[in-house]
């Protein structure tokens, strides 16, 4: 069965930093590109950051030079660290894997969803 799980989530001050990861199951998922879509209270659900299997990234430009995305392919493992958190930061952060075998970070169209993990920046 196909799971993401994400971990990391939580409540931080304006400025500070936050990990969080998201362990894959089955040993497939180390070859698809991975990523990272937000979604804040009344609005739709946006992308974030995506990695590709060979560890090429792509980012919005609303986190770029903030937000670092990066994967450990033997634990099938995906990680973002965020820098500099801003309370717009704050939104349910959804894992999600795109099943291209090999495939870059973009496109990213996800195919699997993790449940989301909470972020919330207090100003």
């Amino acid at each position: 069965q196909v799971q993401l799980v994400e971990s990391g989530g939580g409540l931080v001050q304006a400025g500070g930093s936050l990990r969080l990861s998201c362990a894959a199951s089955g040993r497939t998922f180390s070859s698809y590109p991975m990523g990272w879509f937000r979604q804040a209270p009344g609005k739709e659900r946006e992308f974030v950051a995506s990695i590709g299997w060979s560890g090429a990234n792509t980012y919005a430009d609303s986190v770029k030079g903030r937000f670092t995305i990066s994967r450990d392919n033997v634990k099938v493992t995906v990680y973002l660290q965020m820098n500099s958190l801003k309370p717009e930061d704050t939104a349910v952060y959804y894992c999600a894997a795109d099943p291209r075998r090999y495939g870059n970070s973009w496109p990213f169209n996800p195919a699997y969803w993790g449940q989301g993990t909470q972020v919330t920046v207090s100003s």
